[in-house]
């Protein structure tokens, strides 16, 4: 079993440019792509608690914002497992992490995200 903690530096730099980008979206009302930027940074950070966690809090407060009460309960219940699940080593990858997705199903990663995870992962 492999322990998760610390995002390598490579992987961090994309995962904080898309929460700048997801941030910049939301701010003009692109609410699509703010959201897209989310799940792209869900994708990049959920092999890691910390990370993890943050993406799902982020979830959280767009689904407030937006007034989806099923992503917000979708985002309740991933905020208590996800980050466990990240420190153990026991996420579905590529998993976009919204409401709209079963929370155990493994997915495709984009092929720019898989670049970089393979690049930087350790």
């Amino acid at each position: 079993m492999r322990i998760n903690t610390t995002m390598p530096q490579g992987i961090k730099l994309h995962y904080q440019q898309e929460i700048i980008l997801y941030s910049e979206k939301l701010t003009i009302g692109h609410l699509q792509e703010a959201w897209r930027h989310l799940e792209r940074a869900h994708i990049l950070g959920q092999p890691y608690p910390f990370e993890h966690s943050e993406v799902h809090f982020l979830m959280l407060k767009f689904g407030f914002l937006i007034k989806d009460w099923k992503e917000v309960r979708g985002q309740i219940l991933r905020l208590f497992v996800g980050g466990v699940k990240s420190f153990v080593g026991k996420v579905p990858i590529g998993n976009t992490g919204g409401a709209n997705v079963p929370p155990l199903l493994p997915m495709e990663i984009p092929a720019d995200l898989k670049a970089i995870i393979h690049q930087f992962k350790k």
